[in-house]
């Protein structure tokens, strides 16, 4: 079968002149992967998303499977990845881990080891408990003998970020030093969110020498660890970053804001105590005034699903400067980068 890259150039798409071999890597946190890594990856998404829109095949992981493995529910990212095998040329078994053995404490030994030998990748969502889903992610990695992809755990979701700089970058270049950008917490009345969402952004846009500002109330801390390792990027690459506990302070002149809800470190373990004390803070919610302190071309981001009325408005989510959907989109195409790199 022709090569997929230089399909890619025979149709005049423009294609990625360099080349890494990121073959049999683990993708468990942004933070395992190097900067020029990064990059590569969201070219190599740039590129199969053009191809995706001219109709172009880009089959080049045949007959390769990828099992994925969900302790939490999903749409983007479940229906991302399988259509990523399948428009790649393989294919995707989805496992609700409910209905599987892990259910009834099969070991991540096990499972890393037994299912690596049915196919090429594995990747998991393990995200609702502190502690709990990063750890499992790279115990299942240390006995797989095939890549392992985070499809969201208690610290990282980094295939969502991947596809947030993605959208960042068509929207504003490849050059985003001293872009600012407000990930604030929301209200929403329904379940305790994870972290990893706000954790990823802080800990890969200030890799990239953003300016970053995170907001919440007092009580809606990041994990400590991954507060410090933000502070460090920005440090390191000329960025950067600081707290502020008003969701207007940190809108200020912001390029995009990131606006959603998480829950409190301490009380996962007792959401009626966490859902009381969010109802303090009904009143952060990103609408319209909210948007009128960023700039007027400033970017609305989420990664879905917003709870409408609560975290947002239905003018703003629905707006001119809404990136919800090309965001959302973007999932398929980095899931394909990955895929094709890790996976090829």
């Amino acid at each position: 079968m022709l090569n997929p890259y230089i399909f890619l150039r025979y149709y005049n798409i423009s294609s990625i002149t360099r080349y890494m071999n990121l073959k049999g890597r683990d993708f468990i946190t942004t933070e395992d992967f190097t900067l020029e890594e990064i990059e590569f990856l969201v070219d190599k998404s740039l590129e199969l998303k053009q191809a995706f829109r001219r109709g172009i095949p880009h089959k080049s992981i045949l007959d390769k499977t990828l099992f994925l493995l969900f302790f939490d529910k999903s749409t983007r990212t479940r229906n991302a990845f399988e259509a990523a095998m399948t428009q790649l040329g393989g294919h995707a078994h989805y496992i609700d881990v409910s209905s599987s053995q892990i259910a009834h404490g099969e070991s991540p030994k096990d499972t890393g080891i037994i299912l690596s030998s049915y196919g090429h990748g594995i990747a998991i969502r393990h995200d609702l408990v502190p502690g709990e889903g990063n750890r499992y992610q790279r115990e299942v990695a240390k006995w797989a003998e095939t890549p392992v992809i985070n499809l969201q755990c208690d610290i990282d979701h980094p295939t969502q970020t991947l596809a947030d700089l993605m959208t960042l970058r068509e929207c504003y270049g490849t050059n985003l030093k001293g872009l600012k950008i407000a990930v604030s917490w929301a209200f929403a009345p329904s379940y305790l969110k994870p972290f990893s969402v706000p954790q990823g952004l802080i800990t890969l846009m200030t890799r990239f020498g953003m300016e970053v500002v995170l907001a919440h109330p007092p009580e809606y801390t990041l994990m400590p660890e991954t507060v410090e390792q933000a502070r460090n990027h920005a440090e390191n690459s000329g960025g950067k970053f600081r707290i502020v506990y008003s969701m207007e302070e940190a809108f200020h002149d912001a390029d995009a804001v990131y606006p959603k809800s998480w829950g409190i470190l301490n009380l996962f373990s007792a959401p009626d105590k966490a859902m009381a004390i969010a109802q303090k803070y009904r009143n952060w919610i990103c609408d319209e005034k909210a948007m009128s302190w960023a700039k007027p071309t400033a970017k609305y981001m989420h990664c879905l699903p917003a709870d409408r009325g609560n975290e947002v408005t239905d003018a703003v989510i629905d707006g001119p400067n809404s990136v919800v959907y090309p965001q959302a989109e973007n999932r398929l195409h980095t899931a394909k980068a990955l895929l094709s790199n890790l996976l090829g």
